[in-house]
């Protein structure tokens, strides 16, 4: 295989890619909290003195550095539960994943559970201030509001406050592959920076539209390559036959 096949076959392997997260950004359109997700691609350029002409000396493959997530803020979504939140602005609800770790999340869907702690739908416990479950007192837990504050009030008033994280780059937050996210380096708003909406939560900012027509531009890349395939194949043989009447 000579070299432009090897470029070819890169640049394949990146609309791949490029179609396999436009894919999964369509199937999360409806994902509470989901966050569209973009590859990266950087260029690796090799050099050979010993190529024929000068422009072919350098040669650029295409490689996958990762994706990034579009940190938009989605739609509000009203549900009419009282627990259930937005994050109005930059951050994160912090919870905690599985193995005692902690994990970040968008999706503002809570309940209580048995134990009394708030927790997602997922069964993750909500962390407050200072990384502390919040525990809800029985008499309270038909009774519960939540201020934009973050603040968890109860017919016996203040039961703890949300904890919303914020990061200095959205890169270093990154998919954990369960719905959550993991990230390092937080610091957690104060209840004055902190600013929540209640009564509903932030929906997918997946653009149908958009993700539709980056999947029909990457098919017809791919067509392209494929057909640029065929034409360097087809002057390959052409060449073996002119080469084999020689003599």
């Amino acid at each position: 295989m000579d070299v432009s096949s090897y470029v070819l076959l890169s640049h394949e392997q990146a609309l791949r890619r490029r179609l396999d997260v436009a894919a999964n950004n369509m199937a999360n359109i409806s994902t509470v909290g989901f966050k569209r997700e973009q590859p990266v691609f950087h260029d690796y350029v090799e050099r050979s003195d010993t190529a024929i002409t000068e422009d072919a000396k350098t040669t650029a493959f295409v490689l996958d550095y990762g994706a990034t997530h579009d940190a938009s803020a989605g739609a509000f979504q009203a549900t009419g539960n009282p627990l259930d939140v937005m994050i109005d602005g930059p951050g994160y609800l912090s919870v905690e994943a599985p193995g005692g770790a902690t994990a970040y999340t968008r999706a503002g869907l809570i309940q209580v559970l048995p134990s009394g702690d708030l927790a997602t739908v997922g069964g993750q416990r909500l962390l407050g201030e200072g990384g502390k479950p919040i525990n809800i007192p029985q008499q309270d837990a038909g009774n519960l509001s939540i201020a934009t504050d973050g603040t968890v009030s109860g017919t016996t008033g203040p039961l703890g406050r949300l904890a919303v994280t914020v990061f200095p780059s959205e890169a270093g937050v990154t998919p954990r592959g369960d719905g959550l996210m993991a990230a390092s380096g937080g610091r957690e708003l104060t209840a004055a920076e902190t600013k929540v909406r209640s009564g509903g939560v932030e929906g997918s900012n997946v653009q149908p539209i958009s993700e539709t027509a980056d999947m029909v531009e990457i098919l017809r890349a791919y067509q392209a390559s494929q057909q640029m395939t065929q034409s360097m194949a087809d002057l390959r043989r052409k060449a073996i036959d002119q080469l084999g009447k020689v003599g």
